[in-house]
């Protein structure tokens, strides 16, 4: 049956949202209402479609939230994710309340790259943002924590929760609706399978080196702490500027030294914002003047 014979088909709110995303391009499918799981029988790869006359057959059914296959669709999608404990949690067990958006900073100030912004991008239920880009010629595969923590990437394989679906009362909120940019090459760079190398190492094992570093991230965060109000903001920044040396020697990983910093900057009493600021630019400092290694 065509389109132009098939019977006439309200259209709701996420019937239009799948719809609308379908002509992009986008390989769409139904989820379950409320959730992230396929509604479908047998395999979502198998039944995604831009075909408009399946569409409404679908969401004529029930409010289905929307999936995106990632692969048809020509799309990598970097899920920024934001940590699940409560501030009050975290600063008592001193964990770090560093986002996938911070991670992706530090990234960005790592390999001397802008953020890769402005995209296709949408803000998600749990606070986090999906960013779309489009797919590199080389084939990019789904993976979590590769790029860092906090980060997931939906690629080949996989799929994304699409604009206008809902997650109890919180609905996925497109924040900018351009057509998504091309993956930025460095990105795929690291997303490509590579023989791991002692680079990749959480920390340098033993060594002189290895043990002064580690004693220097511990002082450093340390003196953060215990920094009084008027000298704080002064003293993330010396520490993130001496770690950035470190950094960019290869002697400490730099998403540890962010998260590191982060926390000490939040048991301080810094606000988040300034903190993210302040690492981010002491660290890009450090990383122009790094100590012989």
């Amino acid at each position: 049956m065509t389109d132009a014979l098939a019977p006439v088909i309200p259209i709701r709110p996420l019937m239009r949202s799948a719809l609308s995303l379908a002509e992009r391009g986008w390989h769409v499918f139904p989820c379950v209402p409320g959730g992230k799981r396929p509604a479908l029988r047998g395999s979502w790869q198998d039944h995604a479609t831009t075909k408009p006359a399946r569409i409404r057959a679908w969401w004529s059914r029930a409010p289905y939230n929307i999936g995106i296959a990632c692969d048809p669709s020509g799309l990598v999608v970097i899920d920024l994710d934001v940590p699940h404990d409560t501030r009050e949690l975290s600063r008592a067990e001193g964990r770090s309340t560093v986002s996938g958006t911070d991670v992706l900073g530090a990234l960005c100030d790592q390999h001397g790259q802008p953020y890769p912004l402005p995209t296709y991008a949408v803000a998600t239920p749990s606070g986090g943002c999906h960013l779309y880009y489009g797919a590199p010629s080389s084939a990019v595969r789904n993976s979590a924590g590769r790029l860092g923590p906090h980060i997931d990437v939906r690629a080949g394989g996989g799929y994304v929760i699409g604009e206008g679906s809902r997650i109890g009362q919180r609905a996925y909120t497109a924040q900018d609706e351009r057509t998504p940019v091309p993956l930025p090459p460095w990105i795929a760079d690291l997303l490509k399978d590579k023989p791991p190398t002692r680079a990749a190492l959480p920390f340098p094992r033993g060594g002189a080196q290895g043990s002064y570093a580690m004693a220097a991230l511990r002082d450093e965060t340390r003196m953060v702490t215990a920094a009084r109000p008027g000298t704080r903001n002064d003293t993330l920044n010396r520490a993130a500027f001496s770690l950035g040396q470190l950094v960019t020697a290869g002697l400490l990983p730099p998403l540890a030294v962010v998260s590191a910093l982060a926390s000490a900057a939040e048991r301080a009493g810094l606000p988040a914002g300034e903190a993210r600021r302040t690492i981010r630019s002491g660290l890009a400092a450090g990383a122009r003047c790094p100590r012989g290694s």
